[in-house]
């Protein structure tokens, strides 16, 4: 029997059951510290600074064609109002991304991977999902819950500071693997739930969204590297065709197959577009902050042990924590960290350490080591691989040790990071040492004896 049938029939027999079962409950957002103004005031910045990243496409036909789906979903499939708008990026990978408050950006490369119009409505209202369901800053709140009232409550209460540059002095930023942008499979099923229901009364067929999710998910497993970003960010909750199957009943019963153009059209277009100029230091949104001169750094020999996110290991004296290890820890010296415009900041001398959650629930050490690699890439600059993964064992665990260098933020001099991913079952722990590449060779050896300590807890 083909899906179609199937669904006709799942359809029938359900259908019975409508009445009785009344008016599905929908997901609503958690617990929060952000306002609904401050989820907008926020995506408000952060989209002035992704767009110096990012390149915008200025076609208007396709730029219409995105937000005339997008405000189709927003208006006919009944979504709380925010000042959504829609613009396309030229990126190859295949993905969508929405902020806080309402900006979306749609990647160039999911036009052209998606089949029909509707699988592209169905990413869209996933991502619209997101943002009403307030995922975001609800992860935020809930790893940030005591620092962050004193900083919504303070500076950013009626002062007209920057809100970006402010979360970002607490380690909340926009990168992939940000707490802002990266949601737990929970979130992610309260998305499809959500948005399968603003498919169906707008016009399109829900199951196209599974369909897709699960036709990437497969491409992810062959090792597709264009879907690294969007399931790095996005877990798989489960069989995502099944869920769709399990709520016919409840589905808004409109005519199916609605169209707001022409999708091979839209696609030629893509296919046409020249390439994307590459963008100098200064328009990154990521830019990397500069000091007027490297500090000489002292190590004395001595250590301490830091402790927590189910992992333990020494460090030199000297270096301070930053983070609380609930997403993450840097420790480093003070003068190793350089304070740029808005809050922003770049660590010169340190160590990075946490563990980043990966699709499936189980780790694939190759895929997810090189999805760990993009994400660094993508937030550092002119980042080059010096050395490929070599595999290692670190307390047990199977692990890969990667060099890379990027721009440092002390003059004259580029910057090495060793990058340690480590196969722990359930997630994927991370280490990066980091030293400028002119002193490297006095560090190498530090940072070898922090790699040798580390015991995991859990």
């Amino acid at each position: 029997m083909t899906m179609r049938k199937r669904l006709a029939v799942a359809f029938v027999a359900a259908s019975v059951l409508v009445f009785a079962a009344g008016a599905r409950k929908m997901p609503k957002p958690g617990w929060n510290l952000f306002s609904k103004q401050q989820d907008v005031q926020l995506g408000r910045e952060a989209a002035a600074e992704i767009e110096k990243q990012l390149t915008v496409i200025q076609d208007k036909a396709l730029t219409d064609y995105i937000n005339r789906i997008g405000n189709r979903l927003v208006e006919r499939g009944q979504l709380e109002k925010y000042p959504f708008f829609f613009k396309v990026v030229q990126e190859d990978s295949i993905n969508a991304f929405a902020l806080p408050g309402g900006p979306m950006y749609v990647h160039t490369g999911l036009i052209s991977a998606a089949e029909n119009e509707a699988q592209l409505a169905g990413v869209l209202a996933h991502e619209l999902s997101h943002v009403v369901l307030r995922h975001g800053t609800n992860q935020a709140s809930k790893s940030q819950g005591i620092a962050l009232i004193a900083t919504l409550g303070g500076a950013l209460a009626g002062g007209g500071g920057s809100m970006l540059g402010s979360l970002a002095q607490l380690g909340i930023g926009l990168g992939a693997n940000s707490v802002l942008m990266k949601y737990s499979r929970g979130a992610e099923s309260d998305a499809d739930l959500l948005g399968m229901h603003t498919m169906a009364r707008a016009g399109y067929d829900p199951i196209e969204m599974a369909r897709f999710f699960e036709k990437l998910q497969a491409q992810a497993g062959g090792g597709n590297s264009k879907l690294a970003e969007f399931f790095s960010s996005h877990p798989n909750p489960g069989n995502r065709v099944k869920a769709v199957e399990k709520e016919i009943p409840y589905l808004a019963k409109n005519a199916y197959g609605q169209t707001e153009g022409n999708l091979t059209q839209m696609k030629q277009t893509v296919a046409k577009l020249p390439a994307a100029p590459k963008k100098t230091p200064g328009q990154s949104a990521q830019a990397t902050p500069k000091a007027s001169s490297q500090p000489q750094i002292q190590v004395t020999g001595r250590s301490q042990t830091y402790q927590g996110g189910g992992v333990a290991f020494s460090y030199p004296e000297g270096f301070e924590k930053q983070g609380d290890g609930s997403n993450g820890v840097t420790l480093a010296p003070r003068a190793g960290v350089v304070q740029g415009q808005g809050g922003a900041s770049a660590i010169g001398y340190g160590i990075i350490a946490g563990a980043s959650q990966v699709q499936g629930g189980q780790v694939n050490l190759d895929r997810d080591t090189q999805a760990f690699l993009q994400q660094v890439s993508q937030s550092n600059q002119n980042v080059k691989v010096e050395q490929q993964p070599q595999k290692i064992v670190i307390d047990g665990s199977n692990a890969y040790v990667t060099t890379l260098s990027s721009e440092s933020p002390f003059p004259n001099t580029r910057e090495i990071d060793v990058v340690i991913t480590v196969d722990r079952g359930s997630a994927l722990y991370y280490f990066i040492f980091v030293s400028p590449q002119n002193d490297y060779q006095r560090f190498e050896s530090v940072y070898q004896s922090v790699a040798r300590s580390i015991r995991f807890t859990q």
